[in-house]
């Protein structure tokens, strides 16, 4: 759930560094994944990196992680690509074989604009784990949840003794502010709440 500074073919020491999260397993070596979406100058052109160029990672920083926060079970909240480090905690779950109760909400637009979707489902065999997607602009078919991410929708879905769960959420503001007020609604307490936030505060 951490994220590292990434500087791409200059010293170590730039002022130019971008932060990114984490999307890989806490228990992998030697290698690590980031999740970029292209809505910046440096993210819609990291694309374009050469293989073999030279890119420096400092990292991980702050304290987004299931390792700081002891709990019965964890509910994940993400927006867009706010999944990213939901997949690091999810994966780092599932490789430790954490048998604790996992809820993951996930808010996107459309079903086809859900980022890293065939990880999840796989992750699905490999740990205890539900998964609950929302979205703004559903297809026809669609039988789940719709809108935004609610109180009505977190209780719907959250097992009984959630309040002892830690939670955390990831995505942009308005989300986030949406987010947290749900969540003191619904009970949950409010040191057991974390979020990061994909903006500078």
């Amino acid at each position: 759930g951490q994220f590292a500074w990434i500087t791409v073919g200059r010293s170590p020491f730039s002022v130019t560094s971008h932060p990114f999260s984490f999307c890989s397993s806490a228990e992998t070596n030697g290698s690590v994944e980031v999740a970029i979406k292209a809505a910046g100058d440096f993210s819609s052109s990291v694309a374009t990196v050469e293989p073999g160029t030279q890119v420096y990672l400092d990292g991980p920083h702050g304290v987004f992680s299931i390792d700081q926060y002891e709990g019965a079970g964890f509910c994940l909240i993400a927006g867009g690509v706010g999944i990213a480090p939901a997949l690091s905690m999810l994966e780092t779950l599932a490789d430790r074989r954490d048998v604790r109760p996992v809820v993951l909400f996930a808010g996107n637009r459309t079903w086809d604009s859900i980022i890293f979707r065939n990880r999840i489902d796989e992750l699905t065999a490999r740990l205890n784990v539900t998964v609950v997607h929302v979205l703004e602009e559903p297809p026809p078919e669609w039988a789940g949840e719709t809108g935004y991410l609610t109180a009505d929708i977190f209780t719907r879905h959250l097992p009984v003794g959630y309040q002892r769960f830690q939670f955390f959420a990831c995505g942009p503001n308005p989300m986030l502010d949406a987010v947290e007020t749900a969540l003191v609604e619904i009970g949950a307490p409010a040191d057991r709440i974390h979020t990061e936030r994909f903006d500078w505060v």
